[in-house]
């Protein structure tokens, strides 16, 4: 499904990613290629770290589209390693919309694929889901 944005005439297409207790909702723009979360510069906000930056921009990557969309996010909950997850899979899902030919290798690689691992509740007489207090045997 294509939008376009009133004030630019532009098309834009949205995503949406979860991971972890993370919420991304991507829109893609043409542009060229900057990153921006929660309108700070993408680099910044995830720390100067070549690793999150890499996993944001990876199904650009894999279409060799990485200069042409602008990625504009609004991420909250859970942390940077969450929040680049469930970036790179709301740019997936845009990509998509994009064009439907862009499915087959988006689906290959897995970033279609919602990571379903999520936190463990604690249980009771547990420190933590599953850690025990010491035993003692006398």
């Amino acid at each position: 499904m294509q939008a376009v944005e009133a004030n630019s005439g532009r098309a834009v297409y949205w995503g949406t990613g979860r991971r972890k207790s993370s919420v991304a909702r991507v829109r893609l723009v043409p542009g060229t290629g900057q990153l921006t979360v929660n309108d700070k510069p993408g680099d910044l906000y995830f720390q100067f770290n070549a690793n999150y930056i890499s996993v944001t921009k990876a199904p650009l990557e894999t279409l060799g589209l990485e200069g042409e969309y602008d990625i504009l996010v609004n991420a909250h909950g859970g942390g940077l390693t969450g929040q680049s997850d469930s970036i790179r899979l709301g740019v997936a899902r845009a990509l998509c919309k994009l064009d439907p030919d862009n499915r087959p290798p988006l689906k290959k690689e897995g970033y279609l694929t919602r990571d379903p691992r999520a936190k463990e509740r604690k249980k009771y007489g547990l420190h933590k889901a599953r850690k025990a207090p010491q035993f003692s045997k006398r």
